[in-house]
């Protein structure tokens, strides 16, 4: 996947043929689970170099789409990710290769995973995004399945800009609640179809994901009160310097972008499989 190359000129136009900024959530996006996005029988999901992308970027994009979370999708698809999209190529990186995940909660949700494709094109990215069904669930569980999105990354992805360069891809969750301890086996057969599976915890799942890719976690802080300082924390505890903190969900695509360009010029993220690149707070106050 990821051909064809993105105009920005004919996603301005799609996004007024196809009503993006008129229509809600529930017109623009699927209504159910997508069988193109459910990752049941899923085996790697590729990105790959060719002569139109020489130089493919692997950027993993995981929307929660939990209760709390379910209006980042819709601002993506207004004016999120064309920003992005200009903000990565305008700085030099020319081959950017962008899949969504969407994120629920493995023990309360039907879709706790949404997969799609590694796209470049304008018009294959709006598809995949598109195809996410937010589906409104989580529950009173202490955190939703972010951790999700590192398994897959690890197991169940191939990416050139590693495989073949020695640069790490980049990975984002998107979410404003902490992520879930453990994935049990049972959770895992469940979501991937799979007929062996082991249970895991976040922290295994962080690790396997960081061997190929810069993973980041995005907080959208929601008001200053005890169990928002306190979720913060725990990812501060997790992540490390790869937790941002945002204060509104207009600044993500911004973020994201700015993370991409500062991380494919950082040295760490071309020598090191065992270390993803450290963007502290001061770094990130620089970008901006």
């Amino acid at each position: 996947m990821g051909s064809g190359s993105y105009s920005f000129a004919s996603r301005s136009l799609r996004a007024e043929e196809e009503g993006y900024y008129s229509k809600s959530s529930t017109e623009i996006f699927s209504k159910n689970l997508n069988n193109a996005m459910n990752p049941n029988g899923v085996d790697i999901r590729e990105s790959r170099d060719s002569a139109e992308h020489p130089n493919s970027v692997a950027i993993i994009i995981a929307l929660d789409v939990t209760g709390s979370m379910g209006s980042i999708p819709l601002h993506l698809v207004r004016d999120g990710l064309p920003t992005i999209m200009q903000k990565i190529i305008d700085a030099g990186v020319k081959d950017p290769q962008v899949l969504f995940v969407a994120i629920g909660d493995h023990e309360c949700d039907r879709a706790p995973l949404q997969v799609g494709q590694f796209e470049s094109s304008d018009a294959l990215l709006d598809h995949w995004l598109t195809k996410v069904w937010i589906e409104s669930g989580g529950g009173g569980n202490g955190g939703e399945s972010y951790s999700l999105a590192h398994y897959f990354a690890a197991n169940h992805t191939s990416i050139d800009c590693f495989e073949k360069r020695g640069q790490k891809g980049f990975l984002f969750t998107i979410g404003d609640e902490p992520t879930l301890e453990t994935y049990p086996a049972r959770a895992i057969k469940n979501i991937m179809g799979t007929a062996e599976a082991k249970e895991y915890d976040k922290t295994e799942l962080l690790e396997a994901a960081q061997k190929s890719y810069n993973v980041f976690h995005l907080h959208v802080k929601q008001g200053s009160n005890g169990r928002s300082e306190k979720v913060m924390n725990g990812w501060k505890e997790f992540m490390g310097d790869n937790l941002i903190i945002v204060e509104d969900k207009l600044e993500i695509p911004q973020t994201i972008a700015k993370i991409v360009v500062e991380g494919t010029t950082k040295k760490e993220s071309f020598i090191n499989p065992t270390e993803s690149v450290k963007i502290t707070m001061d770094d990130y106050t620089e970008m901006l």
